[in-house]
């Protein structure tokens, strides 16, 4: 036994929680950025453009390269998310490319559920190759086939049902949240808003399961509540400069000082508490674009060109009720009820100065 935890130490074969739960999954949602987010946004906004500059050929002749740049971002989702894991867990460059045929098939397999599929499938297949590597003389041979080889078997046995799981566990959420918008709004609300402020990643839970409608506009919801609010919330500490870190990048960075005083994360998980079944109840907002935008938020304004995009792809007639929502749920509520909560807080002692500074 010590002598293999020896070599698993040697093959850099980690097996902990942190490497395949955080780093693994945090890695796998900038694959999905990086594919099929951009895509989807390149091709709506070829799409939505091209009707209004057809009489310039230019212009027309952008709109459709955007179009094609994002479709062909769009089909390398899986191989995006795997090549990204691989390189989290730390593979060597032949298991590193390898994955990407791993990546493609467990996507495949995986159907709409294929994120998770991806993602479990793709750690074995990386652990598998690391073992193997540089372990003979035909290294080039073996690494590959072993890594291919693993995932592909894995995939075609596996990956159907680790998708279909998955995508029962977001039916089922979607479901509840459709039945009983009011206290699932706020449970979805809450759950996705904390998994975007943790080291952790929201928008690959989203996409893992894949959380879209009126449980994707709770996600939304949840996601801005912590981002806009942390961003007001410590404006007095970080200014301008805080205010965009974490209004338009990410809550994340206040996880030390959550960490040394656990209760300036309240008026955030209130916030999002409160603007979840707003969303739900008063708004109707869905999120019907991709997936993984359910758990972006404001990073990028990710989570808002995701609901505009759900509404283009939907064919629905965006009324000015939909813009006030949108506009609400994502920087108004959050910003004002934070902001107030805030007030309290440090009215009553619960904040001090300085428990919201951001490190330089």
């Amino acid at each position: 036994m010590k002598k293999f935890k020896e070599f698993l130490r040697r093959k850099n074969v980690v097996i902990s929680g942190k490497r395949y739960g955080i780093d693994a999954l945090s890695a796998m949602a900038q694959g999905l950025f990086a594919s099929l987010l951009i895509g989807t946004i390149l091709a709506t906004l070829g799409e939505q453009l091209l009707p209004h500059v057809e009489s310039v050929a230019a212009l027309k002749k952008l709109c459709e390269w955007l179009v094609t740049a994002g479709t062909y971002a769009k089909a390398v989702a899986g191989p995006a998310m795997a090549v990204s894991i691989a390189f989290a867990l730390q593979a060597p460059p032949l298991v590193l490319f390898s994955t990407i045929a791993v990546g493609q098939a467990a996507n495949v397999e995986g159907g709409a559920g294929g994120p998770l599929a991806v993602l479990l499938i793709v750690i074995i297949a990386t652990e598998c190759g690391k073992l193997v590597s540089k372990e003979t003389k035909v290294d080039i041979l073996v690494t590959p086939f072993v890594t291919i080889f693993v995932g592909s078997v894995l995939s075609v046995l596996c990956a159907p049902y680790i998708g279909d799981a998955a995508s029962k566990v977001g039916d089922m959420v979607m479901w509840a949240t459709e039945r009983q918008p009011f206290v699932m709004g706020i449970l979805v609300s809450v759950i996705i808003g904390i998994a975007l402020t943790l080291p952790i990643s929201s928008a690959a839970i989203c996409a893992a399961i894949g959380l879209t409608g009126l449980a994707g506009g709770a996600a939304v919801a949840g996601c801005c509540a912590q981002m806009v609010g942390f961003a007001v919330l410590s404006y007095k500490e970080n200014k301008i400069g805080g205010l965009v870190s974490q209004g338009l990048g990410t809550s994340m960075l206040q996880m030390g000082n959550i960490v040394r005083k656990p209760i300036i994360w309240l008026p955030a998980i209130l916030t999002s508490a409160i603007t979840g079944p707003i969303a739900t109840c008063l708004f109707k907002l869905e999120m019907n674009g991709a997936a993984v935008s359910s758990g972006m938020g404001t990073c990028g304004l990710v989570g808002q060109i995701g609901v505009y995009t759900g509404w283009v792809n939907s064919g629905k007639a965006i009324t000015a009720m939909d813009w006030i929502g949108l506009l609400s749920i994502s920087f108004v509520l959050p910003a004002v009820l934070c902001g107030l909560l805030g007030l309290l807080f440090r009215r009553m002692g619960w904040i001090k100065d300085g428990d919201l500074k951001l490190e330089a």
